[in-house]
């Protein structure tokens, strides 16, 4: 059986990737590249998926809108910014603010009871940029839903046939990255029409580097 691409393979361009490029003045990303193929992007093709990563040393920024208990033990696990609903109507009343603060978080979570206010103050905002919030029941730990956000990467595409993904930074194992490269390559996968017969290429690269191309197809 073929398979688009191995976790070896993976290895070794993250490898060249690194190695090709000179030192630069900050640390830069890995970046994963998915190019698509026999896909009809004009049915409104998309895909906003949410992907936890095995290794991770660079965690994503995670906004948490609740107030009371839930509020309060967002604030104690260190949530990057904890909204409640006072803070919410303020913002209803400054649009720019607004952006700016949903331009500088990965991940929203909500408490429940929060959400309908949510959609009324910010659902236009959040809506089109694919960051509406998680919904968080009521008692649940947000600890857990913390840990796993903080650990993963959004992959999104929209009547486009190619998506970049961040999978880590240059100071990682390059196992490390291979991993997280792979857990997202197996992901998109699984939400293709076709699984992998609708990939048709897989390329990674640093921030300022050049693209380097997978191999040929291997046997699984």
């Amino acid at each position: 059986m073929w398979r688009m691409i191995t976790e070896a393979q993976l290895k070794e361009m993250i490898k060249e990737a690194k190695s090709a490029d000179k030192d630069r003045k900050f640390k830069q990303s890995l970046e994963l590249i998915m190019v698509f193929k026999d896909i009809d992007v004009k049915k409104g093709f998309s895909l906003n998926e949410t992907v936890q990563l095995p290794k991770t040393n660079s965690p994503a920024a995670v906004c948490v809108m609740a107030s009371g208990d839930m509020g309060l033990k967002a604030k104690s696990a260190k949530a990057d910014r904890v909204i409640d609903n006072d803070e919410l109507n303020r913002l209803a009343a400054n649009k720019r603010e607004s952006r700016k603060m949903i331009n500088s978080f990965d991940f929203f979570l909500a408490d429940t009871k929060l959400m309908p206010v949510v959609g009324k103050v910010l659902g236009q905002i959040l809506g089109p940029r694919g960051k509406m919030p998680i919904p968080v029941p009521f008692n649940a730990p947000i600890e857990s839903f913390l840990e796993r956000f903080r650990s993963s990467v959004r992959v999104k595409v929209k009547n486009s046939l190619s998506m970049s993904c961040k999978i880590g930074d240059e100071t990682m194992e390059d196992s490390d990255l291979a991993l997280n490269a792979n857990a997202v390559v197996n992901a998109v996968e699984k939400k293709l029409p076709n699984g992998d017969k609708n990939i048709r290429r897989i390329m990674v690269k640093t921030t300022m580097g050049k693209i380097t191309k997978q191999p040929q197809l291997v046997k699984k």
